[in-house]
């Protein structure tokens, strides 16, 4: 029977998969960039902006907003959506920390060691 391995991973780094997941598609990072260039939330111009079909937006921000990258609250019959900084610092804070600890390893490994 299938297990779920990734409970098995420390929280750190399930956190950090998941973060790297959602950065994963290049419809969330544009979708990211367009929300970071708006001084104010974004509510339907997204797929004006985008060569994307409003439900694959929806999606995406639907994906986003449960990982925490976005907030978005409904406003009459649209819903607006804006990056969440402080968790999106956060996440880039956390990873970069990995990758720096990765790299503590370097110190050890030839430097072609795969060549």
């Amino acid at each position: 029977m299938a297990q779920n391995k990734k409970t098995e991973f420390p929280e750190k780094i399930q956190r950090i998969a998941g973060f790297t997941k959602l950065l994963s598609h290049p419809a969330r990072l544009a979708i990211l960039e367009v929300l970071a260039n708006r001084q104010t939330c974004v509510c339907g111009e997204i797929v004006e902006i985008l060569p994307l079909a409003q439900s694959t937006v929806s999606q995406h921000l639907k994906e986003l907003k449960e990982g925490g990258l976005v907030k978005g609250e409904v406003e009459g019959t649209s819903s607006c959506y804006c990056v969440h900084w402080e968790n999106l610092s956060k996440a880039f804070d956390e990873f970069s920390e990995y990758i720096e600890f990765i790299k503590t390893f370097k110190k050890n490994k030839s430097e072609n060691c795969c060549e």
